[in-house]
């Protein structure tokens, strides 16, 4: 079993917590994390997978909770969410930490029904698809190496285009690291979406109108990297501004889409300004786009978009268990962007600019330059990640870093 960097956090939030959820996109490898535990800590586990369980649990909340031995797991707990008020109850009368260790496929923040009856009582950790670090069983360093006080010039072992674009088109879902092939990886990303869309959106939205799914994943896989833009997409898909937003926010909690949030100065127009569309996983975004090695090869844009991509589901992965908390965003100003900007909790900003190229222009500095006007005293440095070998100061507090340093650090 590939370790996975965030299970220290959740061994700390048992500690100190009642209950602990770990959410995330479905086949991140969850039960997996959690049948291990259990068998370390003594947690008995329990699925809502199994449909007797559950079929007992919608029956009697309360009781069927009361029956379970304690410590307790249950997994894929966002198919009951009515267990959660019985949840708050029972750690109500015993609050000892690590009572409860939970699964869901749904982020409980972003739906009301799962998310607004714990708090304070429950500790959230987001498990992501597998960074290149876990499968290469070394943990990233990258976002404190960008954020010290000096970033000395390292070395890196060169890559390959072919093997980027196999980590690329591959992405991180556990279940495929085994394919031999990477038509096998698309096959498996199908079915992965139409048991999302067949069991996941239906189970949480109750929506009948399933047959708009696969066209909205197809066209939000085009527009990943972009500026969200319901008008322009409600035009495509002849789909009122209502029910998109509704189906949005629904693909949001189920980790199919993350609306990266502007960085600005003023914290009022972060809220005003659009955030920037990613996809959970390269995977499915290639087989979305019905994208292989030879098309990425032939066209450059779509090479950049996917590796735009890339970078940052490699980010928020680090993120999760990274010793410097960040907070990740976009920065657009006019013509001007910069595609992800790492802000620490006292301000201080690092820009990161993600280029598909191995040389690099004058142009290929504007919007970092002008993020370093914006944010004054609060800009570290800033980055431009490439597909080159050398690591390179630009001048201006601005470097630029082959790609692998991602990983390699």
């Amino acid at each position: 079993m590939y370790k996975r960097h965030i299970q220290q956090e959740i061994e700390a939030y048992l500690k100190i917590m009642p209950v602990t959820l770990i959410t995330g996109a479905r086949q991140t490898g969850k039960t997996t994390l959690v049948e291990w535990i259990a068998s370390q800590d003594g947690f008995t586990y329990y699925t809502f997978d199994d449909e007797m369980s559950l079929s007992n649990a919608r029956r009697d909340p309360a009781g069927w909770l009361a029956s379970l031995q304690k410590p307790a797991i249950i997994d894929e707990v966002q198919r009951m969410p009515e267990l959660f008020l019985s949840i708050k109850r029972d750690v109500d009368q015993h609050r000892q930490p690590g009572r409860y260790l939970l699964t869901g496929s749904a982020n409980p923040l972003l739906l009301t029904k799962l998310g607004d009856s714990l708090a304070g009582r429950m500790g959230i950790v987001t498990l992501f698809p597998f960074s290149v670090g876990e499968l290469n069983r070394t943990i990233e360093d990258f976002i404190p190496y960008i954020f010290s006080p000096t970033m000395p010039l390292r070395k890196y072992p060169q890559l390959t285009q072919a093997s980027l674009f196999e980590k690329i088109l591959r992405g991180g879902f556990p279940t495929v690291q085994t394919f031999s092939n990477l038509q096998d990886v698309n096959r498996w990303v199908r079915s992965y979406l139409q048991t999302m869309m067949e069991r996941d959106v239906r189970d949480i939205a109750n929506i009948e109108g399933l047959k708009e799914f696969p066209r909205l994943f197809r066209l939000l896989a085009t527009r990943s990297g972009t500026l969200l833009n319901i008008s322009d997409l409600s035009r495509s898909l002849g789909m009122v501004h209502m029910t998109l937003n509704r189906y949005l926010r629904l693909l949001e909690a189920l980790y199919f889409i993350h609306l990266l949030p502007a960085w600005y100065t003023n914290l009022g127009k972060r809220l005003i300004k659009s955030p920037k569309l990613q996809i959970c996983d390269t995977a499915v975004q290639a087989q979305l786009l019905e994208i292989d090695e030879s098309r990425l090869k032939q066209d450059p844009v779509l090479a950049g978009q996917l590796l735009e991509n890339f970078v940052f589901s490699e980010l928020q992965k680090q993120r999760s268990w990274s010793s410097i908390p960040i907070e990740l965003y976009h920065f657009r100003d006019g013509d001007l962007e910069v595609d992800f900007v790492l802000e620490r909790s006292d301000g201080t900003i690092i820009g990161i600019e993600v280029k598909s190229a191995k040389s690099l222009h004058t142009n290929d500095l504007k919007g970092l330059r002008h993020l370093k006007k914006v944010a004054k005293g609060k800009f570290k440095r800033g980055i431009i990640l490439h597909l080159g070998h050398q690591t390179e100061s630009l001048g201006e507090d601005l470097w630029a870093l082959p790609i692998q340093s991602l990983w390699e650090n």
